[in-house]
């Protein structure tokens, strides 16, 4: 489950419901492409803004149509009731695995995010991910309580931020996250334009969401980041545009736009108050959206 690619795809987006028959195309072309696991309602995929029955939907719909790739989903909520029903409606549809974040209104403190992930390891009979994404969550997670964490059973994975991973310095965070917690738990690197850093840092898996939308594009950084750390040179070039938009406008709308703008999604897949790029960005991801996709059909 933890190893590889986990490609994170898109919810697309109705009018103000999720559009199931889209959602499906997306999760085959993953399947299809031959990822290592889908990491279903992300914050690419807009799990915060989506009500309980619409995400219990759509982790069923996921499950049904990943073609046994193990598929992760992400419960967080503010309420730990609704993470609950969640998390068991997201088990009886067959999820490989639980993707956590301290999603919250009122700032957490450390006790409050421990007793977060206590209370739903309880209630978990698949592996629990940690989710460190202090931008969405506004929670910064210590060595201190990795380390608390990592006692309960469930906890297999962490999802890590990828900016302490990059060179020179991401080995040793890496190293050091190793000599602290048990070997058990799988350490996976966030951020795409950190991916590369990551993974020769010693990370096991990448969480990623130009994966989520291009596949075999992701598995070509992936192999490269693991054989011998080299990678086409136009290859890397070609993607810095890439990581520049994702830097500047967050990952979420520049993947949309590329979803639309490439015909795979016919409206954007952001629910309001969210809006598309600006014209100007729109068409930097239209001049960008053919090298894209010569590289994945490469």
């Amino acid at each position: 489950m933890f190893s590889g690619l986990s490609a994170f795809p898109l919810t697309p987006m109705r009018g103000d419901a999720p559009d199931s028959h889209r959602f499906i195309r997306l999760v085959e072309r993953l399947a299809d492409a031959g990822v290592q696991s889908i990491g279903a309602l992300g914050s690419t995929g807009n799990y915060a803004y989506l009500t309980l029955e619409e995400r219990l939907r759509m982790s069923r719909i996921a499950v049904d149509h990943a073609a046994g790739v193990p598929v992760m989903v992400s419960v967080g909520a503010v309420r730990t009731r609704d993470v609950l029903t969640l998390a068991e409606g997201a088990q009886r549809a067959g999820v490989g695995a639980l993707l956590l974040a301290p999603v919250s209104y009122q700032p957490l403190t450390e006790d409050e995010v421990f007793g977060l992930y206590q209370t739903v390891a309880h209630h978990c009979d698949v592996p629990l991910c940690i989710y460190d994404n202090a931008a969405t969550t506004h929670f910064t997670f210590t060595d201190a309580l990795y380390q608390r964490l990592a006692q309960l059973p469930a906890v297999c994975s962490i999802k890590l931020p990828g900016s302490p991973l990059a060179a020179p310095a991401g080995r040793e965070r890496v190293e050091k996250l190793r000599a602290l917690l048990p070997s058990r738990i799988k350490l996976g690197v966030s951020g795409d334009m950190f991916a590369q850093a990551g993974l020769r840092a010693g990370c096991d898996v990448w969480y990623s969401v130009v994966g989520g939308l291009y596949p075999r594009l992701a598995l070509r950084l992936l192999r490269g980041a693991r054989e011998d750390g080299q990678q086409d040179a136009d290859f890397l070039s070609d993607l810095e545009p890439l990581w520049t938009l994702f830097r500047g406008h967050g990952s979420l709308r520049v993947v949309a736009a590329l979803a639309v703008f490439s015909g795979l999604l016919d409206e954007p897949p952001l629910p309001a108050p969210l809006k598309m790029l600006p014209a100007q960005e729109q068409q930097q991801i239209r001049t960008l959206l053919p090298v894209l996709e010569a590289w994945e059909a490469a």
